[in-house]
């Protein structure tokens, strides 16, 4: 809700949510901590701060607060045992999160969404490893149930708990599915080849690798280089690549960015495209790839197992650090009669991504074992 309400663009942890808020919304209650309280909304409430998040509209906004305010003032008065579900690690790090969740007498189920800060410190801000210690802490010694996007992220949880000596709660599997992105327009966007890379801006997604790349294509290529699209939001601590795009002259006319990027016109970019990359370091699941390959486009991407895990042997995998390999995959996939650019399309004939449906199947047998049915 901070990002919404800061008219910020939903995050991929973001789009989980709403798909629980989807799901859940028309038998569960609101739970919002404000101002160092934890404030329980009643259900006429609770439904409004609901479709007000569903609808994602800026009359929201204004809904949303005001459901807060009444609940700051009259939330003493509210106490809803039952399934608590946190599916975004919000407030996990905070030392009475746990104490709050027995008190309320509340059955916390949380989403697991990534092991990084741990695994991959060099990635994240200053802090963020302790804080996510926390976050698992919190999830293991009072989790009634504990859901996962991939078994690359239940590996690493079982591992970093046995390396503890730390049982673990009942913990499942659920694959997440893409969003339901609407028809590409038919026309391409843009005339020349060009490639996608889709993703905020952050040191783990090795922009600054492709930017290299591009400048060695440009160089070699001059305006035959095909076109670099790179589509999402500026985040922390990417100088040099925020440099590169702003101030490198030899960029200039091949890069475009687009940090703001409607449904229909990221599907149309990357329906047209020649491949997404997808050049990261760490990943805990990988939407881009699984969008891209439902509207048949090719991805070369990293060698994560993650990545295998949710693709196959569908993408052209590369290390992430072999630049080289990197530039002639590239340069093969922008040929129009490129070779290994229709193996793959033959390859990702009868990809069929997670569905939400099966996501829930398997949500709802955890609640089924935790005690309360999920349907």
């Amino acid at each position: 809700a901070d990002r919404f309400l800061q008219n910020r663009l939903p995050t991929g942890v973001d789009r989980v949510s709403l798909q629980y808020l989807q799901r859940f919304s028309d038998r569960s209650f609101a739970l919002v901590r404000f101002a160092g309280r934890w404030l329980e909304l009643g259900r006429a409430d609770s439904r409004q701060v609901f479709d007000a998040l569903l609808d994602g509209g800026s009359n929201g906004r204004s809904v949303i607060r005001r459901c807060v305010t009444q609940a700051y003032l009259l939330s003493w008065r509210r106490r809803h045992c039952g399934v608590l579900f946190n599916t975004g690690h919000s407030g996990l790090d905070r030392p009475d999160y746990g104490m709050a969740v027995v008190k309320r007498c509340l059955k916390p189920v949380f989403f697991l969404h990534d092991l990084i800060p741990i695994s991959h410190p060099e990635y994240c801000r200053a802090g963020e490893a302790e804080r996510h210690h926390r976050r698992l802490e919190t999830m293991l010694s009072v989790g009634k149930g504990l859901i996962v996007n991939s078994v690359a992220t239940r590996d690493e949880l079982m591992a970093y708990a046995a390396e503890r000596g730390l049982a673990v709660p009942p913990c499942v599997v659920g694959l997440l599915a893409p969003a339901k992105l609407p028809e590409p327009y038919r026309s391409r966007p843009l005339g020349k080849p060009y490639f996608v890379v889709l993703g905020t801006i952050e040191p783990r997604k090795n922009h600054l690798l492709l930017l290299h790349v591009w400048r060695q294509l440009v160089a070699e290529l001059g305006d035959a280089a095909p076109q670099l699209v790179v589509i999402g939001q500026r985040g922390w601590e990417c100088e040099q690549v925020v440099d590169l795009l702003d101030r490198c002259a030899a960029l200039r006319g091949h890069v475009t960015e687009l940090p703001r990027c409607e449904d229909r016109e990221l599907a149309t970019w990357l329906a047209h495209a020649q491949a997404l990359l997808f050049p990261s370091f760490i990943e805990g699941f990988g939407m881009p790839l699984v969008e891209a390959l439902m509207l048949k486009v090719p991805v070369i991407a990293s060698d994560l197992s993650v990545f295998r895990e949710i693709a196959g042997d569908i993408p052209h995998y590369l290390d992430p650090l072999d630049g080289l390999g990197w530039r002639q995959a590239v340069l093969e996939f922008m040929k129009p009669d490129s070779v290994e650019r229709e193996i793959q399309l033959a390859r990702m004939a009868n990809y069929a991504p997670p569905t939400w449906a099966q996501h829930f199947e398997v949500v709802d047998a955890l609640l089924e074992k935790v005690g309360v049915g999920g349907k």
